[in-house]
């Protein structure tokens, strides 16, 4: 962090802080408004903007936001003579990184630039750091660290290469299209390609001309050929997603593609093969159904060849934390923000909520929560009413329709254990007096539930 931008509508000012700042070895570059500013930014490409508060037509308040709003993660120092406690706290909320006030001594200068330098060389580590976990739990485009996920990464890598169909399972939101291409892209037709549809999107009348194709004239509005997505995905991947909501008439015809691998274009005679890997999806429960009904006993024993289920998130909550620092990382990076982390009631809360919509519900949640947020922290008052009303973890997971006691146990005894070593601020020994259980009965459970991020 050598590039210092001083911008202060002051001459005497950009020139004391001039000659300080290059005494002490800082590429220096000086502006007297933002609007000149801005053009320096461009072209010098400063490490530390130091600017004054009031400045004709465009002033250091503006001059930061401007910066922000273009995605600019320059370090900001303001400094003004008019200054009071609000404005500092102002400044700092709207990602300053420190105020000065005027008239300030020049130690007090480097001093800040030094402190400066040392937070960017500890965020430089933070994410390097961040990277390499994202690296570690990281399987394609998943991310998880619980061991649960780590079994369906596995059972992915095991079966990637055969044709066999494959049925995934799993609430709304919880990447179930996530694990479908990974599957795709962990297989020999990684080249080939993948063709996704949504069975419950698409108008009944319209599926089957979509899945299969049609020729010129087989009804009134088919006013050309049209090759369907079994053709379109052959010799790849064709991801029925809610295979569940598919017509009981079109099971008929989706069995027949998996016995024989031809499909019939509607208007058509003649049968054509298609190479086709099919996965489907559903987050219903098929095996029911059947028993009532709506769904072909035959088609869902030819479905369930391979089966994987992705738990919901309240069953895997060691995955939160990895998936809040890499939604706020891309966050970041496509909206131009600049958070660096969570308040710990923040992370408490996010970490107990039973999140029904499971990942995409989190993912959500984190955006938002980053457009309407202050400062550099998340804060419990930006996340959404829902969030932040306090709940029994017990009802929580009643609510949920969990009657397992050993798993609403686990979830749980592991929310209280993190509970107390945030009240305890860490300590293990005051900890376990306060969930009244030994010291190594704490440390057995805190490796158990793998609760490293505190």
């Amino acid at each position: 962090m050598r590039r210092v931008l001083v911008v202060d509508d002051e001459e005497n000012i950009r020139l004391v802080l001039r000659t300080l700042l290059k005494r002490h070895g800082y590429e220096v570059e000086a502006a007297p408004g933002g609007e000149e500013a801005l053009g320096l930014v461009e072209s010098f490409g400063p490490d530390v903007v130091i600017t004054d508060v009031r400045m004709p037509r465009m002033g250091g308040m503006d001059l930061l936001s401007t910066l922000r709003a273009k995605g600019n993660d320059a370090t900001v120092i303001v400094m003004s003579a008019y200054g009071n406690l609000d404005q500092a706290i102002d400044a700092i909320k709207a990602g300053a990184y420190d105020y000065i006030q005027k008239p300030f001594k020049p130690d007090e200068i480097v001093l800040a630039l030094r402190k400066a330098e040392e937070r960017e060389a500890l965020r430089r580590e933070n994410r390097v750091l961040r990277e390499e976990i994202r690296r570690e739990h990281r399987f394609e485009d998943i991310l998880a660290k619980s061991a649960v996920m780590q079994g369906v990464f596995r059972t992915i890598a095991k079966i990637a290469n055969y044709k066999t169909t494959v049925l995934i399972t799993g609430e709304s939101g919880v990447g179930k299209e996530l694990v479908a291409r990974a599957l795709h892209k962990r297989g020999s037709r990684a080249h080939m390609p993948f063709v996704p549809l949504n069975c419950g999107a698409i108008p009944e009348n319209l599926l089957e001309s979509e899945l299969f194709g049609h020729k010129k004239g087989a009804f009134t509005d088919a006013v050309a050929d049209r090759n369907g997505l079994f053709t379109e995905a052959d010799g790849g991947t064709l991801f029925l997603d809610e295979i569940g909501e598919l017509p009981l008439g079109l099971q008929v015809k989706r069995l027949r593609v998996l016995e024989d691998g031809k499909i019939r274009r509607l208007g058509e005679t003649k049968d054509v093969a298609v190479d086709v890997r099919i996965v489907a999806a559903t987050h219903r429960d098929l095996l029911k159904e059947t028993q009532k009904g709506r769904f072909r006993e035959d088609l869902f024993y030819r479905l369930n060849v391979l089966p994987i289920h992705v738990p919901p998130l309240r069953e895997r909550r060691e995955d939160i934390p990895v998936l809040i620092e890499h939604f706020m990382a891309r966050n970041n990076a496509r909206l131009g923000t600049a958070i660096t982390g969570l308040d710990s009631e923040a992370r408490r809360l996010l970490y107990e909520h039973p999140w029904p919509g499971n990942v995409r519900e989190l993912e959500n949640t984190i955006e938002r929560a980053m457009v309407l947020g202050e400062g550099d922290k998340l804060m419990p008052a930006d996340l959404p009413e829902r969030i932040r009303e306090a709940q029994n973890p017990v009802q929580m997971q009643l609510t949920s329709g969990e009657l397992s006691v050993k798993k609403t146990t686990r979830i749980i005894e592991e929310i209280l254990i993190r509970r107390a070593l945030q009240k305890t601020k860490g300590n293990r020994t005051r900890a376990a007096e306060v969930l009244e259980i030994s010291h190594r009965a704490l440390l057995y459970k805190i490796k158990d539930y793998k609760i490293t991020d505190l």
